[in-house]
């Protein structure tokens, strides 16, 4: 084999062909032009490693002619550009010219770049596009970094690039140019700081987005010299925020900070210098720079590279946890504002995060908590769902307590609004969505109570949030403009299944169905109409007067008093006849749904066009006047919701039932499970349940509102499989009938029904039906078949039949005197000698009842305890039927004596009888509540009051349900003004009740009446009533006059004092109890304890 030599094989270099002059006399434009592109062409071919670099001399030098790089041709000097690029590329890395030559050069360059290069339309596109492509392969551009001034050329270079770069280029020019550009950067030994400053202002535009193309090159260079730009840069923020702040130039200072929050969204690797600087702002005494560095590192950690930053910096995002306990209030607020992104972006640290809000629930600023409030208000659902803990959410809740009316506005409205966003998800039964936001009606409606301030915010939540009224659809969204009723009323049944029983309660209240008609608000309506603007016909002292009292009894009831009674003469004196019209519309108890929501809009327009400044008070009146929570749309899915629910048991709803809602819904959740029931099945019962809830409501207080629905309520009781439905619907129609007996049922098939239930052993249906038949146009022949009939077999009737029979005479008793005296000597002899006395003895009882327990509910109760606690209501309710007739005393004395043995013997009608604990506490509270009632006729008042101190005893009775219930009664009565004043020192003896429900109802109801009654009745149901409640403790069981039974005595005292004393009446009630002294007691023979 030949050997070879090391060369063989190898291409000798290429030489450069071209040989012409491109520098002489004579040369015109065209020759040149023609001369340079063939040059251009054969050194573009020219490949770098086989070329030789001595045959370019000639051209090397006469390139870089004055005549050529200044020639005034365009496309002479874009030729000459590209081959002085070629030679540089072959050149290297050795550059051929000295360094004055080489900044001509690309000074050259960069200015035909800036006045050529304008699309691929323009002259000499190619060329051009060739020279960025050869500085941004070749790299030849990092020799500026060596030249003199070749700072002030970089500083060029950068500008031209970047006003280039908005000329929306090719997306390779951009490419190119971000290459250049990089090269020069991570060249040059130190960084101009006009360089700098040109990148920093790609990112003073807070609306610049990465469709901008100088933001895109800038971002692109940051990114990728972000080691090399991390020094300059923090020495760039450095220099401005400290000479800025030195000079208490704010402005400047926070537009470097946002130029940080602009760069840490695109660039975040350039700031990891910056965020210890930032940490060492957040602990400097300057205050601006304490809010800027917690608004800025808010921002940062609120970025999708916040975990990242927290990882990294651990220490400055613990310093800027702790600026939510900054001294300043406004770095506080900055902190709660910056927390909404931290929320929704950083759910790594929300155990940390969560901690801090429950914090910040507590600071001593209302601004805090009013700005904390507002933030969880205006996140959206999903947020709120799942990067908060309900924990959270009920802290915010808790708010709406606070003792300034700022922060209660924002929490409630806060909550209330997260409930709107995820009603749709609890209605679509999301187990997620129920945990999280189901409890927040029942919340609010729980402190509505509190005060008439959270109460007028519950409101306005409730409206507007939790139950709001359906808005008007336009023509095209529904179909003839109906709004959806069933809807609206199912969202009414959904919400209810979350409340417990003092939520329902106030619930009731906010639906404004009971209460005596006309309202307070119709008679200021009415008072209105008649005072005419002020132009008056006649009697203008008299209509003045009535108008000023009715808008100071109604302005009474508002949040502030004084600006209510101001705007209410101002509605009064825009005398406008349609806003009274729309008014009384908005009232009136027929008005449908569609009619309210129509007349209230167009009621708030007018009012807004008229005087904007009442907007507040009459939204405030609309809500507290008009049925917005239950209407006479609601009733015919009432209905159907019953007609829908499955019955878990015979027994249906009874008063007491609802004291304790959660356990009934519960029950009637599990017998749908044990029956094998599905979820929809279980949502039915509580419908249902809900629904008979409402209208057994409605029945009670507003039984107007079924005026339009008789015909329903007629249909619906021949369902008589369905015993809740036949119960609510007898009780809907009898209530009905009670109201107007024009509207009762005349059709012969409906009286047959409702005679059978009368005789049937349902003891529910029987009573309603009594009622009912006793409302009916032949109604005393009906109730006197009854009687009749009834009397006659009493006493063959079964246990079941008994009960029913006897609750069937209790109603008649009271509603159909006249038939029922016709029996009444029959019925009350069995009555006293069969049921009450006989039965209470009855060994049986105690064995059906052998439990330690002292009472028993409804649901619960043996036959023989109901017939006789019907009974007495029977002997109570025949004394109230007779209470205007000659012969009253002497049927209600037996009665009354009667009702007090009860009370003596704790619950017997004898002092050996062996009744069970439970028959014993039932009848204590039924003869303690039969005499409240018989206090009440004044005929029977003085005989009931010989047992005063026996019935006051009752609220401190061992049974915590008979004393509840007892106080409900008791201040029902008392705030209706229908007991003898010494009965409202009664509420006073719960001072030691072992349950603080039953004290704080007792307090609440001396609260509120003493706010609310007029000076004269004030003094004469308290006041004065202090010597009567020295009277009653006097007599007191537990009063002895040894020194340590004292203090026991004196707290009764103590909590009438605390409740009742002001600086105006002290020294009156200090008189009254010096004036005990000075008289005998009349009920003690001798002396008096007194």
């Amino acid at each position: 084999m030949v050997a070879q030599t090391r060369t063989q094989g190898q291409s000798s270099p290429t030489k450069l062909r071209f040989k012409d002059k491109l520098v002489g006399k004579g040369l015109n434009t065209d020759a040149l032009l023609k001369k340079l592109k063939a040059l251009h062409h054969e050194l573009a071919e020219l490949d770098q490693e086989h070329v030789d670099v001595a045959s370019l001399h000639s051209v090397r030098k006469e390139l870089v002619n004055p005549s050529i790089l200044l020639h005034k041709d365009r496309g002479v000097k874009a030729y000459a550009a590209c081959c002085l690029a070629d030679l540089l590329r072959l050149y290297a890395p050795d550059a051929p010219y000295t360094q004055n030559e080489l900044r001509d050069i690309f000074q050259f360059f960069f200015r035909q770049l800036s006045t050529g290069l304008k699309g691929p339309d323009s002259p000499y596109y190619n060329e051009y596009f060739h020279l960025l492509e050869s500085l941004s392969t070749v790299k030849s551009v990092v020799l500026v970094c060596d030249l003199p001034q070749g700072d002030d050329l970089m500083v060029d270079i950068f500008r031209d690039l970047f006003g280039l770069v908005r000329r929306d280029l090719a997306k390779k020019i951009e490419l190119f140019m971000a290459d250049i550009l990089i090269a020069l950067i991570d060249e040059c030994q130190s960084l101009p700081s006009e360089v700098l400053e040109i990148i920093m202002a790609q990112f003073m535009d807070k609306n610049a987005r990465m469709e901008q193309p100088a933001y895109r090159l800038a971002v692109q260079v940051c990114n990728a010299t972000a080691d090399k730009l991390q020094r300059h840069v923090c020495q760039y923020f450095t220099d401005i925020i400290v000479d800025q702040a030195r000079e208490e130039r704010y402005d400047e200072v926070q537009t470097a900070h946002n130029l940080i929050q602009q760069l840490n969204r695109a660039c975040p690797s350039l700031l990891h210098n910056v965020v210890p600087q930032l940490e060492e702002e957040l602990r400097v005494e300057q205050l601006q720079l304490r809010i800027m560095a917690t608004q800025t590192l808010g921002e940062m950690f609120a970025d999708k590279h916040g975990l990242d930053l927290v990882h990294k910096y651990p220490t400055t995002w613990t310093q800027w946890m702790a600026r939510r306990n900054d001294k300043n209030v406004t770095v506080r607020l900055a902190w709660i504002e910056a927390m909404k992104g931290i929320i929704l972006n950083l759910p790594e640290m929300r155990k940390e995060t969560e901690v801090a809000l429950i914090s910040k629930t507590l600071d001593p600023d209302d601004k805090v908590r009013a700005a904390l409030c507002k933030l969880i208000g205006q996140l959206d659902y999903e947020t709120a769902l799942h990067h908060l803990s309900v924990d959270v959410l009920q802290e915010i809740a808790g708010r709406g307590l606070d003792k300034k009316q700022s922060v209660r506005v924002e929490a409630f409205h806060a909550i209330g609004r997260l409930y709107s966003l995820a009603y749709p998800e609890i209605e679509n039964n999301d187990p997620a969505a129920i945990q999280q936001f189901a409890w927040i009606p029942g919340k609010i409606l729980r402190a509505a109570s509190v005060t008439r301030e959270v109460k007028a915010i519950a409101e306005e939540v409730l409206a507007e949030y939790i139950l709001p009224l359906p808005s008007l659809p336009t023509s095209s969204s529904s179909k003839g403009g109906e709004v959806d009723d069933v809807a609206w009323t199912d969202r009414l049944l959904l919400t209810m299944r979350y409340l417990d029983e003092v939520s329902i309660n106030t619930l009731y209240s906010f639906s404004n169905l009971k209460g005596v008609r006309p309202t307070l608000y119709e008679k200021f309506m009415n008072a209105c109409v008649e005072h005419n603007g002020g132009v008056i016909d006649e009697d203008e002292e008299a209509v003045t007067e009535r108008l000023d009292a009715a808008v100071k009894a109604t302005a009474a009831l508002f949040p502030d008093p004084h600006k209510a009674a101001e705007d209410l003469q101002t509605f009064a004196k825009l005398n406008e006849g349609r806003l009274y019209k729309l008014l009384k519309t908005c009232m009136d108890v027929q008005t449908d749904l569609k009619g309210l929501v129509k007349a209230r809009s167009e009621f708030l327009r007018r009012v807004e066009q008229s005087s904007s400044t009442i907007v507040g008070t009459m939204s405030i009146l609309l809500r507290r006047a008009t049925l917005h929570i239950v209407n006479p749309s609601s009733i015919p899915t009432f209905i159907k919701r019953v007609q829908k629910g499955f019955e878990p048991s015979a027994v249906a709803y009874s008063q007491t039932q609802t004291q304790n809602l959660g356990q009934t819904f519960s029950m009637f959740v599990g017998a749908g499970a044990q029956a094998g029931s599905t979820e929809p099945e279980g949502r039915a019962q509580h419908a249902a349940y809900a629904a008979q809830l409402l209208l057994t409501y409605v029945s009670k207080h507003c039984p107007a509102l079924y005026k339009a629905h008789i015909g329903e309520f007629a249909k619906a009781i021949a369902d008589e499989r369905n015993a809740r439905l036949v119960e609510v619907c007898l009780h809907a129609l009898a209530a009905a009938a009670a109201w107007d007996a024009k509207v009762a049922p005349t059709d012969k098939r409906t009286v047959e029904r409702v005679m059978r239930f009368v005789m049937e052993s349902n003891a529910r249906h029987a009573k309603f039906a009594a009622r009912l038949i006793a409302c009916m146009r032949n109604s005393e022949e009906l109730c006197g078949e009854v009687v009749e009939s009834i009397a006659d077999g009493l006493a063959d009737a079964g246990p079941e039949k008994l009960v029913a029979h006897i609750a069937v005479l209790a109603q008649l008793a009271l509603r159909a005197p006249e038939a029922f005296e016709q029996k009444s000597d029959v019925v009350v002899a069995f009555l006293v000698k069969q049921v009450l006395i006989s039965s209470s003895n009855d060994e049986q009882e105690e064995t059906q009842m052998d439990t330690d327990e002292d009472w028993v509910e409804d649901t619960a109760m043996p036959l023989e305890l109901r017939a006789k606690i019907l009974a007495l209501k029977v002997c109570r309710n025949r004394c109230l039927a007779h209470a205007d007739s000659e012969t009253a005393l002497e049927i209600a004395q037996p009665v009354i004596r009667m009702f007090s043995t009860v009370l003596q013997h704790d619950g017997s009608f004898s002092a050996n009888a062996r009744d069970s604990p439970q028959t014993k506490s039932r009848l204590r509270l039924q003869a303690a509540t039969s005499l409240l009632h018989l206090a009440a006729v004044q005929k029977y008042a003085p005989e009931v009051a010989k047992y005063f101190v026996a019935i006051a005893l009752t609220i401190q009775d061992p049974v915590y349900q008979v004393r509840v219930i007892f106080l409900n009664k008791l201040v029902s009565l008392l705030s209706k003004s229908k007991l003898p004043v010494q009965y409202n020192v009664i509420p006073f003896l719960s001072v030691h009740d072992p349950e603080e429900d039953v004290k704080s109802k007792a307090k609440a109801y001396v609260t509120f009446a003493l706010r609310a009654v007029p000076k004269a009745v004030r003094l004469a149901r308290f006041e004065y009533a202090f010597i009567r409640l020295l009277h009653l403790l006097a007599h007191h069981p537990d009063f002895k006059i040894e020194h340590e039974y004292l203090p026991d005595i004196a707290k009764y005292i103590q909590f009438y004092l605390d409740l009742v004393a002001t600086n105006e009446n002290v020294s009156l009630l200090y008189h009254l109890a010096l004036k005990v002294k000075t008289v005998r007691d009349a009920e003690s023979h001798n002396s008096s304890e007194v």
